[in-house]
């Protein structure tokens, strides 16, 4: 309830500083604590109270009367102990372990000594090699332009970084296992980096022949790294263009229909098989894909976080919104009015929505034509969507945003600098 509360009351200041105004919840409940929760607050919350302030009172008088009696009377009781060597005592024999005493530091399961790999009862291997990545090959990674600017981030910045990068061709290439080295090695290089994004546009915008191969795809691919990096996160995005149909059967068919591999089934068994511990979802596809069934932006970006929390997707994983809005060739061309209402389109929804936990905000990127768009001015100048995305400091840690320190805007250090004035999180790219 506390994290819930905490997520409402940033959200809500952030809407408070557009001057974006929610109606709220009705007042009838007994128990309501509505009155507590910040102005702004998003109609469909409830706040209700456990304890009343007056039932919290008597209890803790209950407790604390009397030099705190009660309290003391509470303590724990002389614990039952049972004698193994009396006659007729029954003790467990199964427990973990294998009963005997072992000296200090050495293994306890066969096959561990001398760098062996011990293996579970059942067969199966269930040790991680904490140290699969070489030195040497850490070494050569923190030369790469991602292993510096990985660096960089680290010592300059409060961001939290992830490692971008794309493994589906090497996979289709039967060259998986070099790659994913090679990304290893980069996030193992750099303490700090949180994990790894291994693929975009995941069965949407890439050429896999069946959706056998692209199972085969995340599942081989996260079993290779997650050996690689043991206690690093994995991450993909995808987008799935059937959710913002809502209930429109039609649009459903032609959806699914087009765009059969990203069904929301797979997308769904990958996150309850374990494969991913975070999910990028595309909402830029929601623009125009849907006028033809009645359906506008704000609708369809509705429908997809109805499904995406009636899927109960972030039980498995946390789940980000991913969107470009902000960007234009260029430079970012919205007015303060402009821009304060895509804030709240394209951030505060999604959050509000309670199934997004996260936004990530493309914030430059070329097309295949050359052509830079930007969500600031060309070499950082100051614009409007850039100072209202500035705003945005109580929501900071939700907010992520790609950067590939091959094409910097100025330099690597200047780029960070400026990005984490917005941004909690950035994903690095790594060709």
């Amino acid at each position: 309830m506390r994290q819930r509360l905490r997520q409402v009351f940033v959200i809500g200041l952030t809407l408070s500083l557009l001057g974006i105004g929610v109606p709220a919840w009705s007042e009838d409940d007994p128990r309501g604590c509505n009155d507590q929760l910040p102005a702004g607050t998003p109609s469909y919350v409830v706040c209700r109270w456990l304890n009343t302030p007056e039932e919290a009172l008597e209890t803790a008088k209950f407790w604390l009367d009397n030099d705190g009696q009660n309290m003391i009377d509470a303590g724990p009781r002389n614990p039952i102990t049972i004698d193994c060597e009396e006659p007729g005592a029954v003790c467990p024999t199964d427990s973990e372990g294998d009963g005997e005493m072992h000296d200090v530091d050495s293994p306890d399961v066969p096959g561990a000594q001398d760098g062996g790999t011990p293996e579970c009862r059942t067969g199966e291997q269930c040790y991680t090699d904490p140290n699969a990545v070489t030195e040497a090959e850490k070494a050569s990674a923190m030369e790469t332009p991602a292993g510096q600017a990985a660096k960089q981030a680290v010592a300059d910045t409060p961001m939290r970084i992830w490692i971008d990068t794309e493994l589906a061709d090497d996979y289709k290439a039967g060259k998986l296992a070099e790659a994913a080295r090679k990304v290893a090695a980069l996030a193992a290089a750099q303490p700090g980096v949180v994990g790894v994004r291994f693929t975009s546009q995941l069965g949407f915008n890439q050429a896999f022949a069946t959706a056998d191969e692209l199972d085969k795809f995340v599942a081989e691919t996260s079993a290779t790294l997650r050996a690689l990096l043991p206690g690093k996160k994995l991450a993909a995005h995808t987008v799935v263009p059937v959710l913002g149909c809502g209930a429109n059967e039609a649009c459903k068919t032609q959806m699914s229909k087009q765009y059969p591999m990203p069904d929301p089934d797979r997308v769904g068994a990958w996150l309850a098989n374990g494969y991913l511990d975070q999910l990028g979802l595309d909402s830029g596809h929601l623009a125009t894909a849907y006028t033809g069934y009645g359906i506008d932006a704000a609708e369809a970006q509705r429908n997809q976080w109805i499904e995406v929390g009636a899927r109960a997707w972030d039980v498995y994983a946390q789940i980000s919104a991913e969107d470009a809005t902000f960007t234009s060739a260029g430079a970012a061309r919205l007015t303060d009015e402009q821009a304060a209402q895509a804030v709240a389109d394209h951030i505060a929804t999604p959050l509000q929505s309670d199934a997004a936990q996260t936004v990530t905000l493309w914030s430059r990127w070329q097309n295949d034509k050359g052509q830079v768009n930007r969500a600031y001015g060309e070499k950082w100048a100051a614009n409007a969507t850039w100072d209202q995305l500035k705003k945005l400091s109580s929501i900071r840690p939700r907010l992520a945003t790609l950067y590939d320190p091959a094409q910097p805007e100025v330099d690597m250090a200047t780029d960070l600098k400026h990005l984490s004035e917005v941004f909690g999180q950035v994903y690095l790219h790594a060709a």
